[in-house]
């Protein structure tokens, strides 16, 4: 609505995991170079975890592009929805492989699961499988992960997976039942907000993406008002500073101020109330 107002070419502020805005943020860098470390050093299990809208989608698909392009040849298996069954999650790992599924028993499944990995291995491939939303996991499919861990020679691991989460996640692997997956994962991190230098970063490098080349759009106390109402989260900032462009571009203006992000927090579920500021 408000593009050609601000002389933009695409939505700044949109909700969707694109990894063309990706920034790289203090935390998600961190991140990336936990991952690719503990890949490079083949651990079989590598755990991200964070809060509701701190970038784990985006984080996930950044490591997918980035695994995508090394030189060393790389076989990913993206497994977005978690709510997956044992058999269901054999199922899906098989076809992200590039396996036919026919009518078989899980046992004929995990057995051409498990000789087509070896087959990728002595090729010189790697297998990376990346799990979103994790949390959601039932406990028995968290076994059938496991197992399909164990999967390795005598020198490496078949099969790389990442897990990435909620803090429920952490909860989940903490209880008695799982603990042995919990014991396989030898690298972690724990996604944090932002600060605010990085909110206005943040905000900054989003609209250069999007093609503004005008004079400073949020001003400094809108920043600090953006980084309180939204308490440094990715996912609710996009949102805030969104309807604080709607509500510059309804007045015709062409700079945020902090009286449109109060309203902008005022109609968004889950922003800090201007009286929590």
């Amino acid at each position: 609505m408000y593009l050609t107002h601000f002389g933009l070419q695409e939505a700044p502020f949109g909700l969707t995991p694109n990894t063309g805005f990706y920034y790289g943020l203090p935390p998600h860098e961190e991140a990336l170079q936990v991952l690719n470390w503990a890949l490079a050093q083949g651990e079989g299990f590598i755990k991200v975890t964070g809060e509701v809208g701190t970038g784990k989608t985006l984080l996930c698909r950044k490591l997918l592009s980035e695994l995508g392009s090394e030189a060393r040849p790389v076989r990913l298996a993206w497994l977005p929805n978690p709510h997956l069954t044992p058999a269901e999650l054999r199922i899906a790992l098989a076809l992200e492989l590039g396996l036919a599924v026919r009518d078989q028993s899980e046992l004929d499944l995990t057995d051409r699961i498990h000789r087509h990995l070896i087959s990728l291995h002595q090729q010189g491939s790697r297998v990376v499988v990346l799990i979103d939303e994790a949390q959601a996991l039932p406990d028995e499919t968290l076994e059938a992960i496991r197992l399909f861990g164990n999967l390795e020679t005598e020198s490496s691991k078949l099969l790389q997976i990442v897990l990435f989460g909620q803090p429920e996640l952490d909860r989940k692997l903490a209880e008695p039942s799982v603990r042995q997956l919990l014991q396989r994962i030898a690298f972690h991190y724990r996604l944090g907000c932002l600060g605010r230098e990085e909110v206005g970063n943040y905000l900054a490098h989003r609209l250069r993406v999007a093609g503004y080349r005008g004079d400073e759009l949020f001003a400094p106390r809108a920043v600090r008002s953006l980084h309180r109402a939204s308490r440094g989260t990715p996912r609710l900032l996009n949102i805030l500073a969104h309807k604080s462009l709607l509500a510059v571009y309804g007045e015709g203006k062409h700079a945020v101020l902090p009286r449109h992000v109060r309203q902008a927090a005022a109609d968004t579920e889950g922003a800090a109330a201007p009286g929590w500021w």
